[in-house]
């Protein structure tokens, strides 16, 4: 019993000092009636637990005052009217509202000041007294963006004006000379290559040291697919010389991308399959080169082998080059290989443009002459291309946001009989739109076209499948031109698990036989992120224009993308 008392007393005696400690109220009062009125706009913390804090608050709220142009305001008294009430009175005197900066235009460049001063003189500019805290923060990164990382401003000899004005003298303090980036180490990843230090990330020895736009730009790595960054870059100042520390880990980037399809077959009425096999091999050598190879053979005997190498940053210049083949085999109609030779220039991590020249030849595999629309032909084209990517690397199972592809080219076809001038062009686009972490909508629009006066069979267009319209065989459709949009709701159950809707909508015209169609496609899928990679299934079917949904006519499509 002895003991349950001196519990209670022990609790009822800690609760009490607590209610005693929250129950210190603060008043701020003025001096003036002009002055009380002023003070009841500005906000303050009225409750404290000792006298302690009410003091600090007083000086907060002082510290407030000078800012707004109060600079001689005062504190008269705190007095305690009772147990747990205190007053604080605060005489304001003056407000000050405009204040004159000299400045000396041998440190601080006038481009500095444009922008945060409307009235700007030789030497001196005036701001709002409110503003000059902020303001000289602004000027003092621009200090640091010049190079001088170490720089201190502040102002000296502050003197009344007239007319509620100030003046004074802007001081600056630096106690080292201009700072230049000396040494770049990369730690992690020491094979890193430097091209794309220099070129990609424009980050370069013996350039004015600017740490923020160094961050930012280092932040940019992490769209490149073979690396990444561990931790921000850090700097080892010295007394002569600035070294930039990149912390990089190699990232797997080679990739293995296949599928299988599978359906019925319209003619025979039997299960028929189609796939592909895409290896992507990326920065094997350390020199950020990539090599494509693909091989696809799809239910109609057609086949189709593409092979692309791309090399950045030339002899550590800004150019790269690209090489391309592609070989496509229609049964024992036709084939057709086209080569071509690129340069492109990487504007920055977003933005790539390339020209170059393309060549295609096709020669008809058939024994008679009685098709009138596959003919023996060899074209030539000057080539334009620009590509812009976004990435969203944080999102493993959709890794780029957005993605615009523009190409065109001008050139001609030749026969043996006759030579005729031809243009194409391609866009291809898409956006993922978020509503939310979970819910998001994918946006596709493609088109292509061939402008030319007469047409062969075997220079068509080609489209159809897991890659363009769903629900329909792969490269099944010939088009002079196309143009289709592919639309997905997204659910994302969580990081490694996502649901989605297919709706396609293509539009073609097939200038041989004078066809113009539109084509629809429907149906569901799912990804899952396995160890093994990115499995995708899909589930779709197309129809025609005026034509009825047929079961048999749907797809199965089941793809995976590995990277090792």
């Amino acid at each position: 019993m002895l003991k349950t008392s001196y519990l209670l007393l022990i609790i009822y005696t800690f609760f009490s000092l607590e209610a005693f400690c929250q129950n210190l109220h603060l008043k701020i009062n003025g001096k003036s009636n002009d002055d009380i009125e002023i003070l009841k706009k500005i906000d303050y913390k009225k409750k404290h637990i000792n006298y302690t804090s009410i003091t600090q608050e007083v000086n907060a709220l002082q510290k407030q005052l000078y800012k707004i142009g109060y600079i001689e305001n005062s504190l008269d008294t705190i007095d305690q009217i009772n147990d747990s009430t205190f007053v604080a009175t605060i005489q304001l005197k003056t407000k000050y509202n405009t204040i004159y900066i000299y400045y000396n235009k041998n440190v601080i460049e006038p481009s500095m000041i444009q922008f945060i001063s409307k009235t700007m003189h030789d030497n001196y500019f005036v701001i709002d007294i409110e503003n000059t805290e902020s303001i000289l923060t602004h000027l003092n990164s621009k200090l640091i963006e010049k190079g001088f990382p170490f720089s201190k401003l502040y102002l000296s000899q502050i003197e009344v004006k007239k007319n509620n004005q100030l003046k004074a003298d802007l001081i600056i303090e630096s106690k080292t000379q201009k700072r230049l980036l000396n040494n770049i180490i990369i730690k992690g990843y020491e094979n890193f290559p430097k091209a794309y230090l220099k070129h990609y990330l424009k980050i370069k020895k013996n350039k004015i040291f600017n740490l923020k736009e160094i961050k930012e730009k280092a932040a940019q790595l992490n769209n490149l697919r073979f690396a990444n960054t561990i931790k921000p870059p850090e700097v080892l100042f010295s007394k002569d010389s600035t070294t930039l520390y990149m912390y990089i880990k190699k990232t797997k980037s080679n990739g293995f991308d296949g599928f299988l399809g599978f359906g019925t077959n319209e003619e025979t009425t039997k299960l028929a399959f189609d796939g592909y096999v895409n290896l992507s091999l990326e920065n094997n050598l350390n020199y950020g080169e990539t090599f494509k190879l693909e091989y696809k053979s799809d239910e109609n005997d057609q086949k189709t082998f593409n092979a692309d190498l791309s090399l950045p940053y030339l002899f550590n210049t800004p150019i790269g080059i690209d090489f391309q083949l592609n070989i496509f085999k229609k049964d024992s109609s036709f084939t057709t290989v086209n080569q071509s030779a690129k340069i492109h220039y990487q504007i920055n991590p977003k933005h790539k443009i390339s020209t170059g020249i393309s060549s295609v030849e096709s020669n008809n595999l058939l024994n008679t002459t009685s098709t009138l629309f596959i003919e023996d032909y060899k074209s030539n084209y000057a080539t334009f291309e620009y590509q812009y990517l976004k990435s969203q690397h944080q999102n493993l199972l959709f890794p780029i946001k957005t993605a615009l592809y523009l190409e065109t080219g001008i050139g001609k076809r030749k026969t043996l009989e006759t030579s005729e001038k031809q243009t194409q062009w391609l866009i291809d686009s898409y956006k993922i739109i978020a509503l939310n972490n979970q819910n998001s909508v994918f946006l596709r629009m493609n088109a292509k076209n061939i402008i030319s006066n007469t047409y062969f069979e075997n220079e068509l267009l080609r489209f159809g499948g897991i890659n363009s319209i769903r629900g329909f065989e792969e490269n099944s459709i010939l088009a002079s031109f196309y143009g289709l949009t592919n639309i997905e709701y997204r659910y994302q159950l969580n990081s490694n698990i996502y649901l989605h809707s297919i709706t396609d909508i293509a539009y073609f015209e097939n200038q041989i036989n004078n066809t113009k169609e539109k084509l629809y496609g429907y149906g569901f899928g799912f990804g899952i992120l396995t160890k093994s990679g990115l499995l995708k299934f899909n589930y779709a079917n197309g129809k025609n224009e005026g034509s009825p949904f047929k079961v048999s006519n749907s797809k199965i499509h089941i793809s995976l993308v590995a990277n090792f």
